[in-house]
């Protein structure tokens, strides 16, 4: 009997956010915090609620990841011009700082998870993760 496909996909999540969170650690940074600073470098000014589901995460834990973020000077809120009661969160210049600085070695990871792949198959990879992504979307 064959590996069930959801178990796999779990199985390299947690190996991927285990690789990144030893990458991330001198940073002092959870890879949730980072996958939530590189929402904002694609999407810069957003709620919390929509960073919440950009950054794959609850509305409460993103209300302390945004505290913490804050707190580090790596995002900051101000409020919308269109919504008087919603405030949009921005990346800092320290914020950019910090995923310049961590690129490189946030793309190893990447690099290390398809390390047995030609860039054929890394690319197959890539459009049958999107493709079962869209599928249950």
């Amino acid at each position: 009997m064959s590996t069930s496909l959801l178990y796999l996909v779990k199985r390299t999540e947690l190996a991927v956010r285990a690789r990144l969170e030893e990458v991330l650690k001198p940073a002092g940074i959870t890879a949730l915090q980072y996958t939530a600073l590189t929402v904002l470098e694609r999407h810069d000014g957003v709620s919390a609620a929509q960073l919440a589901r950009d950054s794959f995460v609850t509305a409460q834990t993103m209300a302390d990841m945004v505290r913490a973020l804050e707190s580090r000077g790596l995002i900051r809120r101000e409020p919308n011009p269109a919504n008087r009661r919603e405030r949009l969160i921005l990346l800092t210049g320290t914020g950019r700082g910090l995923l310049a600085e961590y690129a490189e070695a946030t793309r190893g990871v990447e690099e290390r998870m398809t390390a047995g792949m030609s860039p054929a198959e890394t690319a197959a990879f890539r459009e049958a993760l999107n493709e079962a992504w869209r599928s249950l979307s």
